[in-house]
């Protein structure tokens, strides 16, 4: 066929994959920001309402559609019972996404979203501890949720341990967004106050680790210069007798 020549030359570009991975990327954000929450409940009939909602979850993260905004509408949605379930599924069916869409289409898609020695780093702490280092990453607040699924496509963790890390460690902060949906109607009762509290101090130790990240950042390059000035620095002349 005249055109497998250049296709195959394409399909094995340097660039191929990166525009892969924007493509679907875009394609995913599309559907997620076209989506009306409302429209599940008047167009899906209600056997399929939660599994549809599901669906949407897992493209809105693989997207980077902000995850509590979709937390807070399955909340409202759905309730605390049914959505609290509904969220953590979405997020984790939208963790596997990620991952395995890393898996697929190699580190040389991935490199340019994941650089320095911080996927380095990533990379062999969760090569080595699995499951307790994807359960800490999600239980710290401010750690970006899809720089740790890309990170992990990159490392040498199973999908098992991801996937259970995930499922357990994003469960606290979605319950408070989950919580504070179902709430919004009543927002002097006990429900959204304690799940507001607990939003407030996410933020909190969001914006500590933050501020600790830059600081020791700064750190290290004020400490990279000295060293530098120093291997620089003239080497004095040897005393003559």
């Amino acid at each position: 066929m005249p055109f497998a020549a250049p296709l195959h030359r394409a399909v094995r570009s340097p660039w191929a994959r990166p525009v892969l991975l924007l493509v679907i990327l875009a394609a995913a954000a599309g559907a997620a920001l076209l989506w009306d929450p409302r429209v599940l409940a008047t167009a899906v009939p209600g056997i399929w309402r939660a599994p549809a909602f599901a669906v949407l979850f897992a493209l809105g993260t693989l997207a980077f559609v902000p995850k509590p905004a979709l937390s807070v509408a399955a909340g409202v949605l759905f309730g605390t019972e049914r959505g609290l379930p509904l969220a953590v599924l979405g997020t984790t069916a939208g963790a596997a996404l990620a991952f395995g869409l890393g898996r697929g289409l190699g580190r040389r898609a991935l490199r340019p979203l994941l650089r320095g020695r911080a996927l380095t780093a990533l990379d062999r702490r969760l090569t080595e501890q699995g499951f307790r280092s994807v359960l800490l990453l999600r239980l710290v607040p401010g750690v970006p949720f899809q720089a740790i699924n890309l990170g992990a496509a990159l490392s040498g963790v199973r999908l098992r341990p991801f996937l259970a890390g995930t499922a357990l460690g994003v469960l606290p902060g979605t319950a408070a967004y989950v919580v504070a949906g179902a709430s919004a109607g009543s927002p002097g009762s006990p429900a959204f106050l304690a799940a507001t509290a607990a939003i407030v101090l996410m933020a909190l130790l969001s914006l500590a680790a933050m501020w600790r990240t830059r600081r020791r950042e700064a750190a290290g390059a004020t400490t990279a210069v000295g060293v530098t000035a120093e291997a620089e620095a003239p080497v004095p002349a040897a005393a003559t007798g």
